[in-house]
């Protein structure tokens, strides 16, 4: 197989900025991690992607709102390129993603691969959910193929928990069996929260959630969620749980019981995942391994030891975007992203296009 050097470009559903990052691998294995960083959007930028979640189920590709959003956020992501200042042969760019709806065989991530192809001078691996989805698989997680690589020879089960706007957990079994599944809420409706009743864009440090109380009747209205009821593989949209938390009473807490009612969900849902087995060890991932509210929850709720990846030399600001410059070179070598046990895909299928 060859080497390539290939950097991974990650918009993630909380909004927050461009994760970039390079790596060498030949899409089987990880030779060396290269360079890391991340450029934050702007807030008006973060508010039109923000609004463009909200109106996704009825927008229409040429709307203009969207377009510009899209030219801004691909300008982003070829100024993370540049700000790298490193050679590389192909960019893995998931793009961002304003809708997914795998019952309806539908998921849309924005993004201009093309301009970015110009602006970059590179060729631009892009669309790796929409194959999984039009075979009628969830289209996420992505990742499990990614996290199994880096956790050879590992002892087993364990399993690799990302927190973003949505939280997802791959589960690797003895045989390198891979179980994955987005596990409920992640930072998503904690960051909306911040935003309606404090004017933050999240919780720092948790501090907000500490200083409030769950709600036991709110809480269990948002875990009665027919999604917990559900067998792995599955996946959810970013505002998955819009309707529920309406019904939920959660608006009349104030915000700093909101705040720890939601961190509570985030756990709760978490510690409900139907995995085959308990994992031996939780490596986490992703903003919410900053946040020591949902941390401290983690490990009340998981009878095992909770642990943020950097205890591995990991770099968790890096994962995602080091995830999809993995899956470009397994596109790029012919190799399958997805799996019936992680996205429920009908057999191990490729992903992506060269665009």
């Amino acid at each position: 197989m060859t080497l390539r050097r290939v950097i991974g470009l990650m918009s993630g559903t909380s909004l927050d900025g461009v994760d970039a990052a390079v790596i060498e691998t030949d899409g089987e294995r990880v030779q060396s991690f290269g360079p890391a960083l991340t450029l934050p959007y702007s807030p008006p930028l973060r508010a039109e992607l923000r609004a463009l979640l909200t109106r996704a189920p009825s927008l229409a590709a040429d709307d203009p709102a969207l377009r510009a959003a899209e030219a801004a956020l691909t300008a982003r992501h070829a100024e993370a390129v540049a700000a790298l200042g490193v050679a590389a042969e192909l960019i893995g760019f998931h793009g961002q993603t304003i809708l997914h709806d795998p019952k309806a065989r539908r998921t849309w991530q924005i993004g201009d691969a093309a301009a970015l192809a110009r602006a970059t001078g590179l060729p631009v691996v892009h669309d790796f959910r929409a194959n999984d989805v039009a075979a009628g698989g969830e289209g996420a997680p992505l990742a499990p193929v990614f996290h199994a690589a880096l956790a050879a020879g590992m002892a087993h089960p364990l399993a690799i928990l990302n927190i973003g706007g949505v939280a997802n957990v791959t589960w690797i079994g003895d045989g390198g069996r891979l179980v994955a599944c987005d596990t409920g809420p992640g930072n998503g409706p904690l960051d909306d929260w911040m935003a309606r009743h404090t004017g933050l864009p999240c919780d720092v440090d948790g501090a907000l959630a500490q200083a409030g109380q769950a709600n036991d009747a709110v809480l269990a209205h948002l875990l009665g969620d027919p999604y917990f009821r559900r067998e792995a593989p599955k996946s959810l949209d970013r505002l998955a749980f819009a309707e529920r938390l309406t019904q939920s009473g959660i608006e009349a807490l104030s915000p700093a019981d909101g705040a720890a009612t939601l961190t509570a969900f985030i756990a709760a849902a978490i510690a409900a995942a139907p995995l085959p087995v308990p994992p031996r060890r939780w490596l986490v991932t992703g903003g919410g391994r900053h946040n020591p509210a949902i941390m401290a929850a983690l490990q009340k709720r998981l009878a095992a030891p909770v642990d943020a990846v950097e205890t591995l030399g990991w770099n968790g600001d890096a994962l995602e975007a080091q995830c999809f410059a993995f899956l470009a070179a397994r596109h790029r070598a012919g190799l399958p992203i997805s799996f019936p046990e992680t996205t429920g895909a009908p057999r191990p299928l490729p992903g992506g296009r060269l665009g």
